[in-house]
């Protein structure tokens, strides 16, 4: 095998969340299970829409995972399925058997908050994936799924839900109504400010000044917005 040469001048990034390198790589001792895992982070990263997942036919297609997981005592599909095995196990990612036409289809999601969202509201029946069947039900197409959450919603198009994040959208529910907190994610993404810092502003100064819509924040029957900002996360927030 010939040696790396190296990434080019101009190359693009995968994020990773910096509790896979401060836990979790430390329990991963399997190197299929590691390869598995870091391409999983890359393949959902790549992924667009809502809510962001892979099937086992995705996976066992990617000829770059199939490559890495070669060599071993086992074909590269056996050793996909048994590191499979091992994230679910270890907690790295959600697993649902779905139906497609009559046949299985494996389905593996982040084990994030907002997946784990997901998946209780695939398995309750209250949210639609494209072609499947979940408890018996069968789903039509993704355009009739309910609108994503907040919490899917900033993942999706801010950044990655660190535990910090989850309980200021948690305060920040208490506070606004969903439908604020949906539009602020939205126009902070419009004008390329993607933090959660900028939409908090946008929310304080809709509660202070009101919207262009006419709703004023003594209107959303929800508490004083000066309890968020001396909230546990206050000093986070600035007017």
């Amino acid at each position: 095998m010939g040696q790396f040469q190296g990434f080019p001048a101009k190359t693009q990034f995968t994020p990773i969340p910096n509790l896979f390198f401060s836990d979790l790589l430390s329990r991963i001792s399997d190197i299929a299970e590691l390869k598995t895992t870091l391409h999983i982070f890359w393949m959902l990263y790549k992924k667009r829409g809502y809510p962001r997942f892979l099937t086992y036919r995705e996976l066992v297609s990617n000829t770059s995972l199939l490559k890495g997981l070669k060599g071993g005592d086992k074909p590269p599909e056996e050793m996909l399925g048994y590191s499979l095995d091992m994230a679910v196990k270890r907690g790295t990612v959600l697993h649902l058997v779905l139906d497609r036409d009559g046949a299985p289809e494996d389905v593996y999601f982040l084990n994030t908050e907002s997946d784990r969202r997901v998946v209780e509201r695939i398995r309750n029946g209250e949210l639609v994936l494209a072609g499947l069947k979940a408890g018996g039900q069968a789903y039509s197409d993704v355009g009739a799924e309910p609108l994503p959450d907040i919490f899917a919603l900033y993942e999706q198009n801010v950044g990655m839900l660190t535990p910090m994040i989850a309980e200021e959208l948690r305060e920040a529910e208490k506070l606004y109504p969903e439908a604020w907190i949906q539009d602020a994610i939205k126009e902070a993404v419009n004008l390329n400010k993607r933090s959660w810092r900028y939409i908090s502003r946008i929310l304080e100064r809709w509660s202070a000044e009101g919207r262009s819509d006419g709703t004023y924040r003594r209107d959303s029957q929800k508490t004083d917005p000066d309890k968020y900002i001396k909230g546990k996360y206050g000093h986070m927030v600035r007017r």
